[in-house]
């Protein structure tokens, strides 16, 4: 059942915790991927291939715990742009990271979302 999103990342404050949660409630396959001399990232993979990460909450963040979907836009500024006049609100300027561009929205209700522009190869 494909959907529109590319990645989901789960906010918790407890990485480890929630890690061995959806590996033993759902057999969910985490893969440790190496981020630097002696660190590692893990990121939920299906065949080796990640859909899904992890984000630590540091004690006393006022964000709840969450899962968050990254959905794929061609131009995640202009997108930004078109849903905040759609009445949502940038929790988050866009970022880059090595592999794209986010912007991290919340929609009219208050639902969390990331809009993903990938890098161009």
């Amino acid at each position: 059942m494909p959907g529109p999103f590319v990645f989901f990342d789960l906010r918790t404050p407890d990485v480890m915790r929630s890690r061995a949660f959806y590996t033993e409630l759902a057999g969910l396959e985490v893969t440790d991927l190496e981020a630097g001399p002696d660190q590692t990232v893990p990121l939920f993979t299906a065949g080796g291939a990640p859909w899904g990460g992890f984000t630590p909450l540091p004690e006393g963040d006022p964000r709840p715990p969450q899962w968050v979907p990254y959905l794929p836009v061609a131009d995640v500024d202009e997108t930004a742009a078109r849903a905040v006049a759609l009445g949502a609100q940038v929790i988050r300027e866009r970022t880059e990271l090595p592999t794209g561009s986010v912007v991290v929205i919340t929609d009219p209700g208050g639902a969390t979302l990331a809009l993903w522009q990938e890098r161009a190869a």
